[in-house]
């Protein structure tokens, strides 16, 4: 490597990690309060049954999200990251065409909704959550420009700015006896909407006194141009969200008490849906570092250990920690249905150390433009989770459906490890892949030994011991320090090479 690759790199890691570092403060300071605080309080407030409608309804209006961006966002964010002068050009030609496509995504939602026989009171519901969707699909292109211009501190602040307004809406709503009224699931929608407005507002500002923006352009030619370059993104992002997001779609349509399983599944999803979004900021970060990275024919390997290290660690510990205490867990967050809820939590956070490798090679793959590729592995991942599901669902209900994304989950981030060392030639280090195998069995050893010892300690209450049932606290985050200190030991995380990425300049 030659001198300047490697400066490049040293700085592109040294950007990653301060970054990182300050898009996770933001986001460990607000969203786990959102999810476990305001969210959990509205399925708790509402009941399972009114929640889980809620949610399979979130999830169909994400089915057809792909008509909102067609691939834009992605393709932009990589776009603008190699090319930053074509930000006005493009910016102002953009927002039109996304008007356009969020009018037909409206109209196709609400047909589709009709004809799969959702009722009065359920198109209702999904009218508000599809406009919420144009709005979240806004925010998300106008991001898109905010760090494909390496913006990430103004982007980090934006990440958690909508949530922070719906933790005040909603705050109010379920403990500010500002109603007398039991809390409705349509207060938690309309909430969403408000957040959305306003962030979308703020960021709007942002961007178009970045690109000194004057007038929108009508441009037919210009259209069809992003629309011929975007489309391969968004076959990969159809695909990818039909296999992630069917699942709550199918229990609830093809099951007598599909809303009940829809509500379960959503109680075990919380947890993972929580850590996908730090996983998110990762891609997030990554994408427009590779797209540039890749553009300078700067090598990518070091940052791609880097965030391999920095997020499947955390990965690993979530999976494991989650699986062996699963009905812990799930007590500790809910009243009702628990048992099934925690059967379904310990398959479905197993999927998140696949859900990471996704996210970063998966990331890789897309700036460096291998959509094909990525589409057949999407495709593939696709059917099988749709087969899965319709076998396993009318005999496992939730369960199989958590089955059915764990099968998919691996197979999925399997083929995207597999593509990208063969396309980048990346050097197979069976030092580092032994490290992470051994991380794993030693984490599912001591969690294992530790929720044994916390049982034994419970069976001790014969003999006139009290209060143990909520001992497994401190004994799983003793068990989490531990495994944490050893991804150190092990030399998987090295304090001393980040320092040096932090404090080199060359």
């Amino acid at each position: 490597m030659s001198v300047k690759t490697a400066s490049s790199s040293n700085v592109m890691q040294r950007k990653f990690i301060t970054n990182l570092a300050l898009v996770l403060v933001l986001n460990l300071l607000i969203k786990p309060f959102w999810i476990l605080g305001v969210d959990r309080s509205v399925q708790n407030a509402v009941g399972t049954d009114a929640f889980g409608i809620y949610y399979a309804l979130f999830n169909f209006s994400f089915l057809l999200n792909i008509i909102l961006d067609v691939g834009i966002t992605n393709f932009n964010n990589t776009n603008i990251s190699q090319n930053n002068h074509l930000l006005n050009k493009h910016l102002s030609s953009i927002i039109v065409l996304r008007f356009l496509l969020a009018g037909i995504y409206l109209i196709v939602t609400m047909i589709v909704g009709f004809v799969i026989g959702y009722d009065t009171l359920q198109l209702k519901i999904l009218i508000f959550m599809a406009f919420n969707q144009v709005l979240i699909s806004f925010i998300l292109y106008l991001r898109s420009n905010i760090a494909g211009l390496h913006l990430f501190k103004t982007d980090s602040v934006i990440s958690v700015l909508d949530r922070l307004i719906m933790i005040m809406i909603c705050g109010m709503l379920l403990w500010g006896h500002v109603t007398d009224k039991p809390f409705q699931i349509e207060w938690y929608i309309y909430a969403q909407t408000a957040s959305y407005l306003v962030t979308l507002l703020i960021t709007a500002v942002i961007v178009i006194d970045r690109a000194r923006l004057k007038r929108l352009r009508w441009n037919m030619p210009f259209f069809l141009m992003i629309l011929k370059k975007s489309y391969p993104y968004a076959i990969l992002v159809l695909l990818m969200t039909f296999y992630n997001r069917i699942d709550t779609v199918m229990l609830e349509r093809l099951l007598p008490n599909g809303a009940e399983q829809s509500g379960v599944y959503a109680s075990a999803y919380r947890l993972l849906d929580a850590a996908n979004m730090i996983a998110f900021l990762f891609a997030g970060l990554l994408l427009p570092m590779f797209a540039r990275m890749i553009k300078l024919r700067h090598s990518v390997e070091h940052l791609v250990k880097l965030a391999v290290s920095l997020l499947l660690v955390p990965a690993i510990i979530v999976a494991c920690g989650s699986f062996v205490f699963q009905d812990e867990l799930m007590g500790l967050l809910y009243k009702n249905h628990v048992g099934e809820s925690a059967d379904v939590f310990g398959i479905l956070m197993s999927c998140f150390m696949a859900v990471s490798t996704t996210y970063i090679f998966g990331t890789l793959l897309t700036a460096n433009g291998n959509l094909k590729q990525l589409n057949y592995m999407a495709s593939a991942g696709m059917v099988l989770n749709i087969i899965v599901n319709l076998i396993l669902i009318p005999r496992y209900m939730a369960l199989g459906t958590a089955i059915s994304s764990f099968a998919t989950q691996f197979l999925t981030a399997t083929a995207q490890v597999i593509m990208a060392q063969r396309i980048f030639k990346f050097k197979i280090n069976y030092k580092f892949i032994g490290k992470m195998l051994f991380l794993f069995i030693l984490a599912c050893c001591i969690f294992w030994s530790a929720h044994d010892l916390y049982r034994i300690l419970c069976s001790l209450s014969v003999f006139k011991l009290r209060n143990l049932h909520h001992l497994w606290v401190p004994v799983f985050g003793i068990s989490v320090t531990a495994i944490g200190l050893m991804s150190f030991v092990l030399g998987i995380i090295s304090i001393r090479s980040i320092r040096h990425i932090l404090l080199n300049e060359k």
